[in-house]
């Protein structure tokens, strides 16, 4: 018996019939930080220190070891420039799904181009991993209501499913009244499957538990008990985190205050959360968890 980042006892789950839920990883670089003054200029990019390389793989051998597979959401800048990380991923089982191109928030583009963007992504990620990218999620969980069209353009840059949407208030916009749960979008381009990252009522509001800063906010006992709150309403839980997480000792930009604390609260405690996550031994990709429901899975042309 293994024991949980709070020092709690963990047992294997005995439930071999539960809800299985979803466990992805938006793969970027430390210095993929969004809105602030001082973001490294794009043309800066390749000579800054990189650590994805690095990290992505620990996360690889982490999957290894539990026997589990994640989503890959690949940036397609990253892609680029480390395709042995998409292929290693590939080899070992993983999807490869896109988290754009360039990093960019999706209500600061013109509909054209996060077309562009997409376009552009996919066919990288395609490429080098030989597979269809079914799914797609924006930077920033960036799709917010002055963006109605981003939904007709994932569907037309033959994305299958999409889990962009935030349904809560959150930095860089956020759905506060989307629908919380899996669900189909209707677009122009055809129907979209889309995965929101879940969110539970918690003190008269509805608040995230399972990724990014908030996984590393709140204590794993804590997001457990919410985990499980999420499965017992019928839904899978949507786990995601970056590279940089399980790195407490990546370089560090400036920036205020609240925001250095939301961006590098507790990654000291990452790693642990993750490892007792993946040794509860329930979770899986979205295109495998879509395939167990009866979906259909387009053929890559």
């Amino acid at each position: 018996m293994t024991s949980t980042p709070d020092g709690v006892a963990a047992r294997p789950t005995a439930d071999t019939n539960a809800i299985p839920n979803i466990f992805s990883v938006d793969v970027e670089e430390w210095f993929h930080i969004l809105e602030i003054d001082e973001l490294p200029a794009v043309d800066t990019w390749e000579g800054l220190e990189t650590r994805v390389d690095r990290n992505f793989r620990i996360l690889l051998d982490e999957c290894d070891a539990a026997g589990i597979t994640m989503t890959c959401f690949f940036l397609g800048w990253v892609a680029e420039r480390y395709p042995d990380l998409v292929r290693e991923a590939v080899a070992r089982g993983h999807e490869i799904s896109s988290h754009g191109h360039m990093h960019q928030l999706i209500y600061t583009q013109t509909a054209d181009e996060f077309g562009a963007d997409l376009r552009r992504s996919r066919e990288i990620l395609q490429d080098l991993s030989g597979q269809p990218v079914l799914g797609y999620r924006a930077p920033g969980f960036s799709i917010v209501e002055k963006t109605p069209w981003a939904f007709d353009e994932i569907a037309a840059a033959g994305f299958t499913y999409d889990s962009s949407i935030f349904p809560t208030s959150r930095g860089h916009g956020g759905l506060t009244d989307a629908i919380a749960t899996p669900h189909v979008i209707t677009t122009r381009n055809g129907p979209l499957l889309e995965f929101p990252i879940p969110v539970v009522s918690y003190l008269g509001r509805r608040i995230c538990f399972f990724g990014g800063g908030y996984l590393r906010l709140f204590p794993y006992s804590l997001i457990k008990r919410m985990a499980a709150r999420v499965n017992a309403s019928g839904q899978p839980v949507v786990y995601y985190i970056h590279p940089r997480e399980i790195d407490p000792g990546h370089p560090r930009l400036p920036m205020s205050r609240s925001r250095r604390f939301k961006t590098y609260v507790n990654l000291s405690t990452t790693h642990g959360k993750l490892q007792a996550i993946m040794a509860e031994g329930r979770v899986t990709n979205f295109a495998s968890w879509i395939a167990q429901r009866g979906g259909t899975l387009p053929v890559m042309p």
